[in-house]
């Protein structure tokens, strides 16, 4: 993976860092790619729960590396988007925001699950100031995430909202003082990874999933995602450790 972004395990949770302090984690090919390989060891490895996604040096991302895109670069991956916007992850995944998440970092933040944001925080889709279209997901999810019509007039004006309007909004889950968000999201994983990995994956599969069924199909639909889990080696440990009076050790088979 390259030094552009880092991943570090505590516990069941993976920290994915974008690493390019110097350029307000701005995303290239590299950032996009790294994320991407962030993504995919955290879907395949059993016994990870959870992401956590922040920026190195106090902001989150500032957006589309623009020397870059001048220069020729396309920053993302077909198919992927800017590393899993296009196609996020079974697992969750949690923003950790300082700073400034504009543009592409909005992006980034709408293709995760839940947000921990620093009250200094602020977000923006300003792609229509320079003359383009925010095409990394921020039209698609910001009207499902804030109300419609508030999220169609910041995609029109391209300004820019906080932390704090965006939490009474619901579209951020917790609110820290500055610096704090990473530790905020810490905790907050802590409480999704003490679940079955198995489980958790497919609670959020099918909270996701099950905006697009019909009625005559939902129970079937879920029926066909769950009966994996309660087949599962997790779910005997949880029933065990419950009668035992203990906590349970989670494989994630």
């Amino acid at each position: 993976m390259a030094d552009e972004v880092l991943t570090e395990r505590r516990g069941r949770t993976l920290v994915i860092t974008i690493n390019r302090p110097e350029a307000r984690n701005a995303f290239n090919l590299a950032v996009a790619q790294g994320l991407a390989d962030a993504m995919d060891e955290l879907d395949d490895t059993p016994d990870l729960s959870v992401a956590i996604v922040t920026g190195a040096g106090g902001n989150f991302c500032a957006g589309m590396d623009l020397k870059a895109f001048m220069a020729g670069e396309v920053p993302s991956i077909r198919g992927r988007g800017i590393g899993f916007t296009e196609r996020p992850p079974r697992k969750p995944v949690i923003a950790a925001v300082e700073g400034y998440a504009l543009a592409g970092g909005t992006e980034i933040v709408l293709a995760t699950d839940l947000v921990v944001a620093s009250k200094e925080a602020k977000f923006g889709i300003p792609e229509v100031k320079r003359g383009l279209v925010a095409a990394g997901g921020g039209l698609l999810r910001l009207p499902h995430r804030i109300p419609y019509q508030k999220a169609l007039e910041l995609a029109l004006t391209g300004e820019s909202f906080t932390a704090e309007q965006a939490a009474g909004w619901g579209f951020v889950n917790v609110l820290t003082e500055p610096g704090g968000a990473l530790d905020g999201a810490l905790a907050l994983a802590e409480r999704i990874s003490a679940n079955g990995p198995l489980a958790v994956a497919v609670t959020k599969e099918i909270i996701v999933k099950s905006a697009g069924w019909t009625e005559d199909e939902m129970w079937s639909r879920q029926r066909e995602l769950i009966t994996p889990v309660f087949a599962s080696k997790d779910a005997m440990e949880g029933a065990t450790a419950f009668a035992e009076k203990r906590a349970p050790n989670w494989t994630g088979e």
